[in-house]
């Protein structure tokens, strides 16, 4: 009896506890089908939650100068984003509006786009605002959620403490569609972009690569987490550093003797090529160009001005480079052999040759090729080119030799500094001549173009490649091309090997000796007394560059110190006249602070700082309109030297004459 009744009681026991599990799966299953089917809360929340890819911006690379000190900065810009397809039809625009301080007309503007255009999508940001103040970002951030769809980018300008080097360094500029087209992989709308300087040659490097956060946003933009905990985030890689050859100080001191005056400044490191400073002036503070809401202002007003400060001389601006070409010409006559150093030429005050007199300052008499160069002998060195175009078998050949030989010095051709814009210069050709003088009419001879021989006429040099002359002249036969690069702070990089190759000029170590001692002569006793250092032996020459729309140019160009050269520099100051005014005693202060850390001849550097000189009508080689659209043309490949006409290979050394004297 007692069995039969246990066992009733565990029955009835099982019944509860499956009623019980069934009313609690019934009442799960109810609330189920309410969340599901009947309350749209939870479902809505779901969809309102998105994954939005969010992209960091590098901090693009910085440009230290030889020394270690920053050339320039970056800081923090800000950009209002906009997702279209986010947008709350029901915002308050007019309250955005006055958050930002932009009218109804502005909102409508940046809203709009054609997304029938390729650049843009509705789901994708975009710029709505550009380089917004941290006091508005900081006063629209804190009501963001108010306005589903925008967003705070944050991104990297440029700021230049020193003002100095806007010339080389160049600018950053927003994307073009070009330039999208070209690197999809690498650029959409609202990236930035060298464009112009360094900033454009090395924008691979400086750029660094962009990082990206996935996060989830609630319907109102905000952030409620990462998307997978953060595993496909990518973290952004900054650029690059750069070390450049350049000298800050040097760089500054250059500028300010510039100041007032039209013209440019290139000094190197003959043994290496790194250029140590390169000025161009009229000049403009780089930070005008920095990214900021008065930019475009800034630019168009540099574009207009009557003084072409974005035209850089230094690379760009071509001119005979008058008697510092006497040098390069003496060197070539003697590998020639068609000169002997020992060669004295009497001067009369000039060169006579048909009844027509070709004038020259009175000076000693140049017995030698050193005293030539010391007085700047204008009959000397017209009689030595005639002697090198009249022993060849014809003056077409003779001329064409010349030219092999100025093409190994960097002439004729861009030397393939790392810039942007660099011209070429001019070396006249035979073919150029016969087409001016038609063998119908008389043709050419020597005495027609013998202009060419004190570095007149249709020959024209760029300020960069006077220097490296300079340098060749310093370095007795070679030099390496000019660059600004000097190496990557992180010294994982070698430089490239087009910085490292020594160019070989063809003419013997052992002329340049003359080469040596007529330019030391010069400073310390000739056309160049101005450019003496006390302690330092300067080898330097001067020039006259004519100038047939006003007043003659200034040049200049030199090495010190004379036994182990350590800079070698060029001048050219428009309109200033005489080398020895003003291009002369520009390059000794150059070479004074870079040598000795400082300048004390104070005074000298008062008179040339508070002078405004060469501001006469100037009509360079590129055109005004012409140079406007320089800054943001790609970097150009260096162009092939060309090939030597008629002449076999000289071995660097060699002093064996190609034409022999009759």
């Amino acid at each position: 009896m007692t069995d039969k009744n246990n066992k009733k009681s565990l029955s009835q026991r099982k019944d509860v506890i499956l009623a019980i599990i069934l009313v609690c799966a019934l009442v799960m299953v109810a609330r189920a089908a309410q969340l599901q089917l009947f309350d749209s809360s939870n479902r809505e929340r779901a969809e309102a939650i998105s994954i939005d890819k969010k992209v960091v911006y590098p901090s693009r690379g910085l440009f230290l100068d030889r020394n270690g000190q920053l050339l320039l900065h970056n800081t923090q810009i800000y950009d209002l984003m906009v997702t279209y397809n986010r947008l709350d039809p029901k915002m308050d625009t007019l309250r955005f509006c006055q958050l930002l301080g932009i009218d109804m007309a502005t909102f409508k503007k940046n809203i709009t786009k054609n997304f029938k255009d390729k650049r843009f999508s509705r789901n994708v940001p975009f710029v709505f605002l550009q380089r917004l103040s941290p006091r508005v970002i900081s006063r629209i951030n804190e009501v963001m959620y108010e306005f589903p769809g925008f967003q705070v980018q944050v991104r990297s300008a440029r700021y230049y403490p020193r003002n100095v080097g806007s010339s080389f360094l160049g600018y950053i500029n927003e994307v073009t569609e070009k330039d999208i087209e070209k690197n999809r992989s690498v650029f959409e709308m609202g990236d930035y972009i060298g464009a112009s300087g360094l900033e454009r040659y090395y924008e691979a490097e400086l750029r660094g690569q962009k990082g990206y956060e996935f996060l989830l946003q609630d319907n109102l933009g905000r952030s409620v987490g990462r998307y997978k905990e953060g595993k496909l985030d990518q973290l952004a890689v900054s650029g690059r550093d750069m070390v450049l050859g350049i000298d800050l100080e040097l760089q500054v001191l250059a500028e300010e003797l510039l100041n007032g005056k039209r013209g440019a400044v290139v000094a190197i490191d003959p043994k290496t090529g790194e250029i140590l400073c390169i000025a161009s002036a009229p000049t403009f503070d780089p930070n005008l160009l920095s990214i900021g809401k008065e930019r475009g202002k800034n630019f168009a007003r540099l574009a207009n001005s009557p003084d072409k400060p974005l035209f850089d001389r230094s690379i760009m601006a071509q001119y005979p480079p008058g008697s510092i070409y006497k040098v390069i010409m003496g060197m070539i006559g003697l590998q020639m052999g068609v000169w002997n150093p020992a060669n004295g030429v009497g001067c009369r005050g000039g060169y006579y040759i048909g009844g027509r007199r070709w004038g020259c300052h009175g000076h000693p008499y140049a017995g030698n090729l050193p005293a030539a160069i010391q007085y700047s002998c204008n009959t000397y060195f017209f009689t030595l080119f005639r002697r090198f175009i009249d022993t060849a078998p014809t003056h077409q050949v003779g001329l064409d030799s010349l030219n092999a030989f100025l093409y190994r010095f960097g002439l004729g051709a861009p030397l393939g500094v790392d810039l942007i814009g660099e011209r070429r210069g001019g070396v006249p050709t035979s073919k150029f001549f016969d087409k001016i003088y038609p063998a119908a009419r008389g043709g050419w001879r020597s005495p027609t173009i013998m202009s060419l021989g004190i570095g007149q006429g249709e020959i024209e040099l760029t300020t960069i490649q006077m220097a490296n002359l300079a340098a060749i002249v310093a370095n007795k036969g070679w030099f390496r091309t000019p660059h600004l690069f000097k190496e990557f702070k992180d010294k994982k990089t070698p430089i490239p090997s087009v910085f490292r190759d020594i160019h070989y000029t063809g003419v013997a170590r052992e002329h340049f000796e003359y080469a040596h001692q007529g330019m030391y002569q010069a400073v310390m006793g000739g056309t160049a007394r101005i450019a003496q250092i006390p302690g330092i032996e300067v080898c330097g020459k001067t020039g006259t560059s004519q100038n047939p729309h006003g007043k003659d140019h200034s040049v200049f160009f030199a090495f010190a110190p004379r036994q182990d050269p350590k800079i070698a520099i060029a001048v050219f100051v428009e309109n200033a006249g005489f080398g020895a005014t003003y291009a002369a005693p520009i390059s000794s202060l150059i070479i004074e602070q870079y040598l000795t850390g400082e300048v004390k001849r104070e005074a000298l550097k008062k008179r040339i700082v508070s002078t405004s000189v060469g501001l006469a009508k100037v009509e360079p080689t590129v055109s005004p309109q012409e140079a406007q659209k320089l800054p943001i043309v790609p970097a150009p490949k260096p162009a092939p030297k060309p090939k030597a006409p008629q002449l076999q290979p000289i071995a660097p050394e060699s002093p064996k004459p190609v034409i022999k004297r009759r």
